[in-house]
């Protein structure tokens, strides 16, 4: 393909077999291969054209986010190469290569500390909103309340999936952080067949899956740690929560085993996807989201 602009090569990423022992078949959709490296960037692109087209963000303007690192790397490309300035807040667990890559693109970044809530005053989210009420002619992104996030999962990665498998998959299934990707893939998919299952996988230790009571935890970017108005909206039949231990054995397994090197919440996503395709039959088709590159954290000796 050619393309005029690096924002037209967002989408159109592979679905890829990923061979488990299962009687059901699995597919892995490669968002590794957006341009920032990330499924993400198919919301922040839609969630700055939405700003731009209602007049709230403006030539010159500043765009500010708060992300656990590939919402901001998004962000902060777009930002690149539309002109705009771009401040980035995140937590303190944040991998080092993707601080590295939002400097990388200009970004500046906030390094905040750790909080059990975003409605905490030192969160990395409160912080994002305190910068943006004092930044003159800036606009807050703001991923877990825009309704932008999961619509830009809805045109692009929803559609996607169902035209890649023509309408026959039986399953899918996601981390879950914002609530943005499986918010927009799940209503349009639902849409379509009611019948297909959502699953979203959740960490075992966030605010959502320890019933308000969230412990610290080492996988970046999923996470259910607020009440989202995304999930609230999304139509998900279940969710499956995996523990540190078995989100990174299963990264480190996709690497050595299958050749995915993917990030610890696609392997959180995959060791539910392992569970459930064990129960399924040959006639049942997974698609499961790996949603970045485990080259985005490698000083944190994941793989090892």
């Amino acid at each position: 393909m050619k393309y005029e602009s690096i924002l037209h090569a967002i989408g159109n990423t592979p679905l890829v077999r990923v061979p488990f022992d299962a009687p059901a078949q699995v597919y892995a959709k490669l968002e590794s291969l957006n341009p920032s490296g990330s499924v993400k960037d198919r919301s922040a692109a839609y969630m700055i054209e939405q700003a731009e087209r209602s007049g709230k963000l403006k030539p010159g303007g500043t765009i500010i986010e708060a992300s656990s690192g590939n919402q901001g790397i998004a962000t902060a490309l777009i930002g690149a190469i539309k002109g705009y300035n771009v401040i980035i807040t995140v937590a303190e667990k944040v991998s080092t290569e993707k601080q590295q890559t939002l400097t990388a693109y200009g970004a500046k970044i906030v390094v905040c500390k750790p909080t059990a809530t975003l409605e905490d005053p030192e969160s990395y989210y409160e912080i994002a909103r305190k910068i943006h009420e004092e930044t003159p002619n800036s606009v807050f992104l703001a991923q877990y309340y825009n309704n932008d996030n999961p619509l830009g999962h809805y045109y692009s990665l929803g559609q996607e999936i169902w035209n890649q498998t023509a309408g026959t998959l039986t399953h899918f299934i996601t981390g879950v952080g914002s609530g943005g990707t499986i918010g927009g893939v799940s209503r349009y998919l639902k849409e379509r067949n009611p019948k297909i299952k959502v699953i979203g996988v959740d960490t075992a230790h966030s605010y959502r899956a320890t019933g308000g009571n969230p412990k610290p935890y080492k996988i970046e970017g999923i996470g259910i740690d607020y009440t989202s108005p995304h999930i609230e909206n999304a139509v998900i039949d279940e969710f499956f929560n995996v523990a540190d231990e078995d989100s990174l054995n299963m990264t480190k397994a996709l690497a050595r085993k299958y050749g995915f090197l993917v990030g610890p919440a696609s392997g959180a996503t995959a060791y539910a996807v392992q569970q459930y395709a064990e129960k399924l039959s040959p006639n049942d088709l997974i698609v499961c989201i790996f949603g970045d590159s485990g080259r985005a954290y490698l000083t944190k000796h994941f793989y090892e």
